[in-house]
C-alpha cells in the first residue's frame, strides 16, 4: 500500500510496440487525474491522450547511455516508500530506496531458449538483457509474471529466492472464457483463420505455411489472414508469397496491425490458429476468445494457461497441423487399410508359382 507521501514511478523505457505498448497504454490510461506518478517513457511510446494532466512524463531516447542515465535518476530521485513499477521485464540497474516491483513479460529472458534464428543484433540485445535481469536480479523486490507457466520459470530462475505473483492483466477483461459452448452458432465469416502474431522465429509461420501446403494435396484452401510487417519480415513475406503462387494458397498478409484493428479483425473470422512454440502470455488467445472465435493451439502448457482450445497439434510438426485444421473442418482421416497376413504376402510376391511351391 501506498501512504500519502509515497509515489509511484512507472519505469518503461524499453517499451513502445506489441503488447506491451499495449498493456502500458492501458496502464497509463487509468491513473488519476492529479496523482503525482512518474513515467519514463520510451520517446517512440504514443502517450495516451489526457495522461499528461496525471502523470509527470519523462522521456527517454532508445540509446545505452540514454537509458542508462534514466537508471542513475531512478536511484537519486526514488524515496523509501516510493514505489517503482518496471514494466520492461528488467530491475533497476541500481538498488533503489524504493521499493520495485518489476512486470516480466518476455519469456526469452527467462527460459533455456537457443538464440540462434534470430538477426545478430536482436540476439546481442537479449544476451545483454538476459545478464541484465541474472545480474541485478536481487535489485527488485518482487517481480509479476501473467501466467502459471511464466511463474515456474521464474522460481526456477531465481532459484525461490523472489516473490513471484501471477497477475495476468489487458485492456478490457470482459467477455473472456475458457472455452465456448458446442451449441454457440457461428457468426458470419469472411474467411476460415486468422493468425495474428509478428514474424519472429518462435511463432512459427513456416509451419503453418507447410500446413496449408499440406492441405492441398487433399484439395483443402481454407482461407487464412497473417499480420506481418512486411518492412521487418521481408524474407518471410517472400517465403509466403512464393508458396501462395505455387500452391495455389488463399493466404493473405493484412500488415502489421494496431490493436484497434487487430480486435475488428477478430470479429470477421471464423478461427484463430496459433502455432506459436512459446509464449509468456498469449493475449490473441485471450482475444479471440473475447471475439467468441474457436481456438487451434499447440498442446503446450502457455495454452492451457488461459483457455481450452477445440483442437490441438504438435506445433513442430506441419502434419500435425494440418490434421487439426482437417478435424476442425470436419474432414475425416481415412483410416489405415491393415491387411492380413495373406494378403500382405500377395502384393509383395503377386500370385506366381512362388506362393504355389512352385508347382
Amino acid at each position: 500500500m501506498m501512504s500519502d507521501q509515497s509515489r509511484l514511478f512507472i519505469h518503461a523505457t524499453n517499451v513502445h510496440q506489441g503488447g506491451g505498448r499495449t498493456l502500458l497504454d492501458a496502464l497509463l490510461k487509468e491513473i488519476p487525474v492529479s496523482s503525482g506518478v512518474l513515467a519514463l517513457l520510451d520517446s517512440r511510446m504514443p502517450i495516451p491522450e489526457g495522461i499528461l494532466e496525471g502523470t509527470q512524463v519523462k522521456r527517454v531516447k532508445p540509446s545505452v547511455i540514454d537509458r542508462l542515465k534514466a537508471d542513475q535518476w531512478l536511484a537519486k530521485n526514488v524515496n523509501q516508500g516510493d514505489i517503482v513499477l518496471c514494466f520492461g521485464n528488467l530491475p533497476p540497474l541500481f538498488k533503489l530506496k524504493g521499493r520495485a516491483i518489476v512486470f516480466l513479460q518476455n519469456r526469452y529472458l527467462i527460459d533455456d531458449i537457443r538464440l540462434d534464428n534470430f538477426p545478430l543484433k536482436t540476439r546481442a540485445r537479449l544476451c545483454i538483457e538476459r545478464l541484465w535481469l541474472s545480474s541485478r536480479m536481487l535489485n527488485a523486490d518482487e517481480f509479476i509474471v501473467q501466467s502459471p507457466t511464466m511463474k515456474r520459470l521464474m522460481e526456477v530462475r531465481t532459484q525461490g529466492r523472489m516473490p513471484v505473483r501471477v497477475l495476468p492483466f489487458m485492456a478490457e477483461p470482459k467477455g473472456y472464457k475458457r472455452s465456448i459452448a458446442k451449441t454457440t452458432k457461428q457468426k458470419s465469416e469472411r474467411y476460415d483463420f486468422m493468425y495474428v502474431a509478428t514474424g519472429g522465429s518462435h511463432k512459427n509461420h513456416r509451419r503453418i505455411i507447410e500446413a496449408w501446403c499440406l492441405l492441398t494435396e487433399v484439395g483443402l484452401y481454407p482461407s487464412l489472414r497473417v499480420t506481418l510487417d512486411e518492412t521487418h519480415s521481408r524474407t518471410l513475406c517472400r517465403y509466403i508469397e512464393e508458396m501462395r503462387l505455387q500452391f495455389g494458397l488463399k493466404v493473405k498478409n493484412m500488415g502489421e496491425l494496431s490493436h484497434t484493428e487487430a480486435l475488428a479483425l477478430y470479429k470477421s473470422g471464423g478461427a484463430l490458429i496459433f502455432p506459436s512454440t512459446f509464449e509468456s502470455f498469449g493475449l490473441p488467445l485471450i482475444e479471440a476468445r473475447q471475439a467468441g472465435l474457436r481456438v487451434l493451439a499447440p498442446e503446450l502448457d502457455y495454452v492451457r494457461d488461459v483457455l481450452d482450445p477445440e483442437q490441438t497439434f504438435d506445433p513442430e510438426s506441419s502434419m500435425s497441423i494440418a490434421r487439426a485444421v482437417k478435424r476442425f473442418l470436419g474432414v475425416d482421416e481415412p483410416p489405415l487399410p491393415l491387411l492380413d497376413a495373406k494378403r500382405f504376402l500377395e502384393l509383395v510376391v503377386g500370385t506366381s508359382e512362388v506362393l504355389k511351391g512352385g508347382k
